[in-house]
């Protein structure tokens, strides 16, 4: 896999990837909410995974790839998504486990112990209370029913948009009591625990492909949250519409896309398929 050098400033186009960039690239770790999903010009289908999108799936699929995504959604969503797309794995909740099928069988690890989990689950509703005094037009996402490990504070999915600054003292709150917290393109995800989804992406990498370090992955991203990764995976991709947040990273991504959200993560699946093939 290629050096890159970690201080860049400005993605370059993805049309510069040259083939051998992706090297002995293993696996396609990426976000889902408006990198794989979005991208529909429906208003009401803005938010959808796209039939591009889809198909792009089991493309890298068909061609032997390792597919995680990688994702602050609940684990309700992720036990549906293993199930049911064509990925290996899926890391949920910003890391606090991966789901896997085994043998015919769902498997679930975890980060933490359940003695810790338990702990920690009586914080996080301690938590929660105090958000939703100390910011009373917060609402809790709509999928925080099926959450097990944090809270996701919806400021624009499905409530009106919260301003630049309110999303910043809610982040800032958050670190004040104690929790992790991360920003992603819809929600501000809040837990209690010493893990995050790059640790959980290295867990996943060493006991399921016999992998100790980042050097074989690509990831794809969007926002904020993806930041670790564009930090310290030696390739990294950003969908077009990562640019609104790239003067709130310090580490954007190495390659950026032409098209935003499931049309930019199918446009990095054609052109690593593509240049496959012309190693061979």
């Amino acid at each position: 896999m290629k050096d890159f050098n970690l201080s860049i400033t400005k993605p370059f186009p993805l049309r510069m990837m040259e083939s051998k960039n992706i090297g002995d690239l293993k696996a396609v770790f990426f976000d889902i909410d408006d990198t794989f999903s979005g991208g529909s010009t429906k208003s009401i289908d803005h938010a959808r995974i796209t039939d591009v999108a889809y198909h792009a799936l089991w493309k890298l699929y068909n061609a032997g790839f390792e597919i995680i995504p990688v994702t602050g959604r609940p684990a309700g969503w992720c036990d549906h998504i293993v199930r049911m797309w064509p990925v290996s794995a899926v890391i949920g909740e910003n890391g606090a486990f991966y789901l896997k099928i085994k043998n015919g069988r769902l498997t679930k690890t975890f980060l933490e112990e359940e003695s810790l989990q338990k702990q920690n689950q009586q914080k996080l509703l301690a938590l929660k209370a105090k958000i939703l005094t100390e910011f009373p037009q917060a609402q809790l996402a709509s999928d925080q029913a099926y959450r097990e490990f944090d809270i996701a504070i919806d400021y624009c999915e499905d409530v009106k948009p919260w301003s630049e600054p309110e999303v910043d003292r809610l982040l800032e709150f958050c670190k004040t009591q104690g929790a992790m917290v991360k920003l992603s393109s819809i929600h501000v995800n809040t837990w209690i625990g010493k893990y995050d989804k790059l640790t959980c992406v290295r867990k996943y990498l060493k006991e399921e492909m016999g992998e100790n370090s980042l050097d074989n992955v690509v990831y794809l991203g969007d926002s904020p949250n993806d930041e670790p990764f564009f930090k310290e995976v030696s390739f990294t991709v950003g969908v077009s519409n990562v640019k609104k947040f790239l003067p709130r990273m310090k580490y954007p991504p190495h390659y950026i896309t032409e098209n935003s959200s499931g049309y930019g993560f199918a446009e990095f699946v054609d052109l690593l398929i593509a240049q496959k093939k012309n190693q061979r």
